[in-house]
């Protein structure tokens, strides 16, 4: 009796021991591959804003990091924060639940600004707002109208018409969007948001000329140009 119940629990024992190896690979694996995004995107980030100083903590492990770059010279921007979720590709038997509801890797930025924009907008992809997406608080008040950016839809918002064609130069200047799929202006917090997913080697790519947009408008609304 006892040998028969041994020869059916052996080749559980043998599953289980090729289990653990597979999820203990796939951790050390997943991991290596988290801290690659992470690092790529985090110094994508400080190629483009050039800080004086840096601090990053970590938010959720081997899934989340968080970035403050400080600005101490004279310029439009004083900080940017950013802060990085990643797919659990170090457990493998979440994973698949994470792409369902997750999706994809997440990159938001925020850019503080020493000066106001020139008004409100948003540039945000149309399936990415339907999806979790950010809720806009003052979309009632925004004029919105959807214009095509590459292959992709985008809904754009504006309380003025120099947003506006400020927004709509960069999609003539920039026709790929790439990973970019929510693109903020929001005056009175003297702030700029971006979201993007932070595929390795893109991100200095995609980040960068937005950068630029938003503090040439910080730039401008200063020196009381119109956009």
């Amino acid at each position: 009796m006892f040998e028969h119940e041994y020869i059916l629990q052996e080749p559980l024992f043998y599953l289980f021991v090729v289990t653990t190896i597979l999820l203990t690979v796939g951790y050390f694996q997943g991991r290596r591959r988290n801290r690659k995004i992470f690092l790529d995107a985090f110094q994508a980030l400080v190629d483009t804003v050039n800080p004086d100083d840096q601090t990053y903590t970590t938010i959720g492990g081997v899934v989340g990091y968080h970035a403050n770059l400080l600005l101490k010279r004279k310029g439009p921007v004083s900080r940017v924060d950013a802060t990085i979720t990643l797919l659990p590709r170090q457990s493998w038997l979440y994973l698949p639940i994470s792409l369902l509801t997750m999706r994809f890797d997440r990159l938001f930025v925020t850019i503080h600004l020493k000066s106001d924009v020139p008004g409100e907008g948003h540039l945000i992809e149309r399936s990415y707002s339907r999806f979790r997406g950010p809720k806009i608080a003052n979309e009632a008040r925004l004029e919105k109208e959807t214009v095509r950016w590459g292959k992709l839809d985008f809904i754009l918002y504006y309380d003025n018409l120099n947003v506006r064609e400020r927004f709509r130069d960069h999609l003539a200047r920039h026709p790929d969007p790439g990973t970019i799929r929510h693109i903020a202006l929001v005056p009175g917090d003297r702030k700029g948001f971006v979201f993007m997913i932070p595929k390795r080697g893109r991100v200095a790519t995609m980040f960068r000329p937005i950068y630029e947009l938003i503090t040439s408008l910080a730039s401008d609304a200063k020196k009381g140009k119109t956009p």
